[in-house]
C-alpha cells in the first residue's frame, strides 16, 4: 500500500490526520488525531469507571469468607465510633487545637524544634507520649498539632512513637500475662526505639528539615501571643490530658490493687478535672461563668438522669463546651476552630482506616478476608520471616489500649514464637492502617513511609535478637 492509499484508508476509517505531507509517517499521524488527543485526557477517567464497575460485577456476595469480612468491618467501626470516638479523639482534638492557638511557637521550637538540643527534645518527646498512654489513633491529632506548631521530625516522631508504643499499664500487663522477660523487653525496645526513630528521621530528612525550619522562623514574627504565663496554660493543658487520661483509663485483670482502684474512681476524677477546667476557662480564657454554670448545671442534671453511663454526661459536656467556645469571640473561638481543623483532616480517614482494616484483619479474635491460621502459621519459630511478617501484620492491624496483650496471648497458644511476639507488641501498638492514612495527610508519603518502614525494621530486629536470647 503505497502512502496516498494509507492517507484514504485513515479518512475512511473516521480518523482526521494531517494529509497534506505525504512525508509524515502513519504512526505520527495517528498520534495527531482527535480520536487519539481525546483519550489521551480521559483515559483515566475510563479506566477508574471500568475498575469500579468490574469490582460491582464480580463483587463475591455470597462467599461466607467475604460476607463475614463486610461485616467484620462494620462491627470494628462500630465498636471503635462507640469506644474511641468521644472519650478518646474528642478531648485529643481539643488538646491539638489548644496546641495551635495557646501554645507559643517559640516554647515549641526552644524544646522541640530542629534547633533544640537533642538532650532535652526527645527525652521531652518522648515523656510527653509516655504520659498520655493512648492508643495510635488517639495520639494523631497530638502530634499533628505539635507538627503544625514547628516541631522538628525527630521529635514530633518521638512523641508519635512513644504515644502508644510506652503504656506503662500496657507494660505491666504484658509483664503479667505474657511473662517478666517479654514485659522488660517491651518496655526496653519501645523507650529505645522512640529516640532511635527520630534520630534516623531527623537524619534522612535533614535538608528538608534545614528548609522547613527556616521558613518557620520567618513567620514567627507574626504569631506571637498575648504573654499569659507559663503556669497558667500549664494548668489548662493538665486538666485537659488528665480529663483524657483518665476517661480511658482501662480496667486491670485483677479487680484488687492500685490500678483497680483508679480504675473504680476513674469518673470521680474526671468529673473533677473537668470542674477544674470549668474554672479555669471562667478565669484566664474569658468565657462568660453564667454560660458555664448553666452548662455545668445541665451536665449535672443529665449525669443524675444516666448514672450507670458516664459517657452520656460526657457527651453533654462535650457539645456544652463546643457552643460555649462557638458562641464566644477571640482565642477561645480560634480554639474551637482549630480544633474543628484537625477533626475534618482526620476523622474521616480514620474511620475508612478502620473499616478496611476491620474487612482485612476482623475484630479481636475474628477474622477479616485474610485467615487467622495463616498469621500463626506464618509466626511460629524465631526466622526472619517470622518476625518481619509479626512486624508487619502488627503495623497494619488496629489495636485499642491494652487489647494487644490478650491477642499476642492468643497467638502465643496457637504457636507464635516469643520474638514475633515481641515484635508485634513493639509495632501494632504504635501504627495502624488508619493512622498511616492520616500521617500520611499530615507529613507526605515518603516520611510517612520511611517511619512506617522504620518502626517495621527495628521490631523485626528486636524480635530475632530477643528470640535468640529466650531461646
Amino acid at each position: 500500500m503505497n502512502s496516498e492509499t494509507k492517507i484514504t484508508a485513515i479518512r475512511r476509517s473516521g480518523i482526521e490526520g494531517t494529509v497534506d505531507a505525504p512525508s509524515q509517517s502513519l504512526a505520527e499521524r495517528i498520534r495527531e488525531s482527535s480520536f487519539v488527543s481525546y483519550w489521551q485526557d480521559e483515559w483515566k477517567p475510563l479506566a477508574i469507571i471500568s475498575a469500579v464497575f468490574l469490582m460491582c460485577y464480580y463483587i463475591p456476595v455470597g462467599n461466607l469468607r467475604f460476607d463475614n469480612a463486610v461485616m467484620e468491618s462494620f462491627y470494628l467501626v462500630k465498636w471503635y465510633a462507640q469506644e474511641h470516638v468521644l472519650l478518646c479523639l474528642v478531648p485529643a482534638f481539643f488538646i491539638a487545637g489548644a496546641i495551635g492557638v495557646f501554645v507559643s511557637q517559640e516554647g515549641v521550637m526552644k524544646y522541640l524544634g530542629p534547633t533544640a538540643s537533642k538532650w532535652i527534645a526527645y527525652p521531652v518527646a518522648s515523656i510527653s507520649g509516655t504520659v498520655l498512654a493512648v492508643c495510635s489513633c488517639t495520639v494523631l491529632p497530638l502530634f499533628a498539632g505539635i507538627w503544625t506548631r514547628g516541631a522538628g521530625l525527630g521529635p514530633a516522631s518521638a512523641f508519635l512513637y512513644s504515644g502508644p508504643a510506652i503504656n506503662v499499664l500496657a507494660i505491666i500487663l504484658t509483664a503479667r500475662i505474657l511473662g517478666i522477660e517479654l514485659g522488660i523487653a517491651r518496655a526496653a525496645g519501645a523507650v529505645a526505639f522512640s529516640v532511635v526513630i527520630g534520630l534516623l528521621m531527623h537524619a534522612i530528612f535533614r535538608k528538608e528539615e534545614e528548609q522547613r525550619t527556616e521558613e518557620t522562623l520567618a513567620t514567627m514574627g507574626s504569631m506571637n501571643l498575648d504573654g499569659r504565663p507559663l503556669w497558667k496554660t500549664t494548668i489548662y493543658f493538665a486538666f485537659m490530658v488528665g480529663i483524657l487520661v483518665f476517661a480511658n483509663w482501662g480496667k486491670p485483670d485483677i479487680n484488687t490493687g492500685f490500678w483497680y482502684s483508679i480504675y473504680s474512681t476513674k469518673w470521680v476524677i474526671t468529673g473533677a478535672l473537668s470542674l477544674g477546667f470549668a474554672a479555669v476557662m471562667v478565669m484566664w480564657f474569658g468565657v462568660p461563668l453564667w454560660k458555664m454554670a448553666i452548662s455545668v448545671a445541665a451536665v449535672g442534671i443529665i449525669g443524675s438522669f444516666f448514672p450507670h453511663d458516664p459517657l452520656v454526661p460526657f457527651t453533654a459536656g462535650v457539645i456544652a463546651l463546643s457552643v460555649m467556645a462557638t458562641t464566644s469571640e477571640g482565642e477561645t473561638q480560634d480554639w474551637f476552630n482549630e480544633s474543628w481543623g484537625f477533626a475534618k483532616q482526620i476523622m474521616p480517614l480514620l474511620l475508612f482506616g478502620v473499616l478496611i482494616a476491620g474487612f482485612l484483619l476482623g475484630r479481636p479474635d475474628k477474622e477479616g478476608m485474610i485467615p487467622n491460621e495463616w498469621i500463626s502459621w506464618a509466626l511460629g519459630g524465631n526466622s526472619i520471616g517470622a518476625n518481619a511478617i509479626a512486624s508487619v501484620a502488627g503495623a497494619f492491624m488496629y489495636f485499642a489500649t491494652l487489647t494487644e496483650v490478650p491477642i499476642v496471648q492468643g497467638l502465643i497458644g496457637s504457636g507464635m514464637g516469643k520474638g514475633p511476639a515481641l515484635a508485634l507488641l513493639l509495632a501494632g501498638p504504635a501504627l495502624s492502617l488508619p493512622s498511616m492514612l492520616v500521617i500520611n495527610s499530615v507529613m507526605g508519603f515518603k516520611k510517612t513511609f520511611v517511619f512506617v518502614s522504620l518502626v517495621c525494621v527495628l521490631s523485626t530486629i528486636a524480635g530475632i535478637m530477643f528470640g535468640s536470647f529466650v531461646d
